[in-house]
């Protein structure tokens, strides 16, 4: 089995795309209005707007409404992410702070509420851990 991404269902595709595309760096792939995709080397993470679920004929997914996800990414540095998103955040849910399982972490909401972690791993026992995963 391959992992192959995870979807936010959302009521307002274009605020997101526009969030993300400043957070992760890269343009995102728009193949319908209704859906776009930023296709990363570990994962894709894919946005999609609520009509969208509509179309699978299930109602579960309730856009703007998570309370048990973050959505993790790896950087370089962590403290100088946190210096480039700062115009963009409205709120950090966490400045950065190095985390006990070594992880170097800031967490903050994207416009729709959901949890977004940023991490460097800074101890040795961290470095190794994540060492070859890219």
């Amino acid at each position: 089995m391959h992992f192959a991404s995870v979807r936010i269902i959302t009521d307002d595709v274009d605020r997101l795309v526009e969030f993300y595309e400043k957070v992760i760096g890269i343009s995102a792939e728009r193949p319908a209005p209704v859906f776009a995709e930023f296709v990363l080397p570990g994962c894709t993470l894919a946005i999609g707007h609520s009509q969208t679920v509509q179309l699978s004929g299930i109602s579960t997914p309730v856009a703007g409404n998570n309370h048990s996800l973050i959505l993790e990414f790896h950087v370089h540095d962590v403290d100088a992410e946190y210096e480039r998103l700062k115009p963009f955040v409205d709120k950090w849910v966490q400045e950065p702070i190095t985390m006990p399982w070594g992880n170097r972490a800031v967490l903050f909401r994207d416009p729709d509420g959901n949890l977004i972690n940023l991490f460097t791993p800074v101890t040795e026992e961290a470095i190794k851990r994540f060492s070859g995963r890219h």
